[in-house]
């Protein structure tokens, strides 16, 4: 193996790997005696400079490559994404310096930077060994970045439920990942797609594919196994619950897309309405068509605004599915920027809980008169709300435009229609409960003696930077699809 040309190909994650080393030892020999703001605020800086150097060396120096069967892969895609993962990390680290639930701030930011590499090397692989070990690593963070609030009871749950479900996961996907080695003999993605190609669909890999599904289906949140996110989404830190909702999903996400429709791109099968054909497209319908329902009918009766927030996360695993079945270079380009949306604007919710926290539980009654208390707090919240609804002129409405045209559009897809009706129908559904938080923000009263909220500089700057975005990428989408089209050699967007 020619190790130089593996550390070239592995320096951005070897970048941010420093960067964590750095944080930990400045932290634990320089910082230790300092006040956690300051702490958190030096852990920040190296943590930005660790992924300013690892997104810079991505886009000036980093040649495509690919070593060892796939074991590493650099491609344009994939460097779109990953910077989308730094975006998403620096963000959630961002939000977290005015947190109060931890004194240790260079492990929890350290943690951060690890989960990232996680999401990073999962990006950047074709071996199924590889994809399996990047899964656990990031895994093995967020479990732990879930637990990392010591004086709440409720984080220890969501980590301990987050950590049992992933490991019941993580099993049933090594399981069907076995089987899928033991029926191609192969453990590279190509060669995988290759042997299935020239394979009929028997029981064997049907099995495989309905473990695997099980397996990434917690990763993403989605029905029948969602049932960790709404504890872990309440019990955890919020920066951490941010995390887990955006660049987790993300990386997923792409990693799903990326197994299913290369590494077993000859056993798609149809989900075609009353004309189903055996494969993973009829097993991803049933699992998207079950997110959008369970997820949007279950957030209505919610009084928990994280609870709320998790379940909507199931109800957009669901639509984000459908550019996986759309099974084609717009179903990937549509994939990728319904995510990076989604994750922008989940974190921007997440930081606006964070800042009512601080008053309260964040209920819904929490938030009744946030316009009087802190009018910028209520208009970041008006902007994110509206844009997980799919509300124009915001970055979520033209992420599910584009996902359900690409789900929907060409000769081959038109039988997946069925599907894209109900998501729109489901999206309708999800504007009520987003409706009832931000009524209670802009049109409930505070009580009497509620003072004025002191919103931290950091969170203020970015929420305004999240919301900023938010707007910018609904009425300028092309920002993101353009460079995610040139990735994609060309493809239309």
């Amino acid at each position: 193996m020619d190790y130089l040309a593996l550390l070239k190909l592995a320096a951005p994650e070897t970048l941010v790997v420093v960067a964590a080393l750095a944080v930990l030892a400045i932290d634990l020999l320089v910082m230790r005696g300092e006040p956690a703001r300051n702490r958190m605020l030096v852990a920040f800086l190296f943590a930005g400079l660790g992924f300013f150097a690892a997104g810079f060396y991505m886009v000036e120096a980093g040649a495509p490559g690919r070593i060892a069967d796939g074991m590493l892969v650099v491609e344009p895609i994939g460097r779109v994404v990953k910077l989308v993962l730094l975006a998403l990390s620096l963000l959630t680290l961002a939000l977290s310096l005015d947190s109060d639930f931890t004194d240790h701030a260079g492990e929890f930011t350290a943690l951060v930077m690890l989960a990232t590499v996680g999401m990073m090397f999962m990006v950047g692989s074709e071996n199924l060994l590889m994809i399996f070990v990047s899964l656990e690593l990031t895994s093995l963070s967020l479990y732990a970045l879930a637990a990392f609030n010591k004086r709440n009871p409720r984080s220890a749950e969501a980590a301990l439920k987050y950590f049992l479900f992933g490991g019941m996961a993580a099993a049933f996907l090594l399981f069907g990942l076995s089987l899928i080695y033991g029926i191609t003999g192969s453990i590279s993605l190509p060669a995988i797609a290759k042997a299935l190609h020239a394979r009929a669909f028997d029981p064997v890999m049907a099995v495989a594919l309905v473990l695997i599904i099980i397996g990434f289906g917690f990763k993403v949140a989605a029905v029948p196994f969602h049932l960790w996110a709404p504890d872990a989404y309440q019990g955890a830190p919020t920066p951490a619950a941010a995390l887990i909702a955006s660049g987790s999903k993300v990386a997923s996400f792409f990693l799903f897309a990326k197994l299913l429709m290369t590494g077993f791109a000859g056993a798609a099968g149809s989900g075609a309405w009353r004309a189903a054909v055996p494969g993973w497209m009829p097993l991803v319908c049933v699992v998207a068509l079950l997110s959008m329902i369970l997820g949007n009918l279950a957030a209505i009766a919610q009084t928990s605004v994280k609870r709320l927030l998790a379940w909507s996360a199931v109800a957009h695993a669901g639509y984000a599915l459908l550019g996986i079945l759309a099974d084609n270079d717009r179903g990937v380009s549509s994939l990728i920027y319904y995510v990076a949306t989604y994750g922008l604007t989940v974190i921007g919710a997440f930081g606006v809980v964070s800042a009512i926290e601080r008053d309260g539980d964040a209920t819904l009654a929490d938030f009744a008169g946030l316009w009087q208390r802190s009018p910028l707090l209520a208009v970041c919240m008006l902007i994110f709300l509206l844009s997980l609804a799919g509300i124009p002129p915001l970055a979520g409405f033209f992420g599910k435009f584009y996902v359900f045209v690409a789900a929907a559009g060409g000769a081959k897809q038109l039988g997946l229609l069925w599907l894209v009706i109900a998501a729109i129908a489901m999206s309708a559904v999800s504007l009520y409960y987003y409706l009832l938080v931000l009524k209670q923000a802009l049109v409930g009263e505070a009580p009497a003696d509620t003072p004025a909220m002191n919103v931290p500089l950091a969170t203020r700057l970015a929420l305004i930077a999240i919301a900023i975005g938010v707007v910018l990428l609904g009425c300028a989408p092309d920002l993101l699809l353009g460079p995610i089209g040139s990735a994609l050699g060309g493809a239309q967007h």
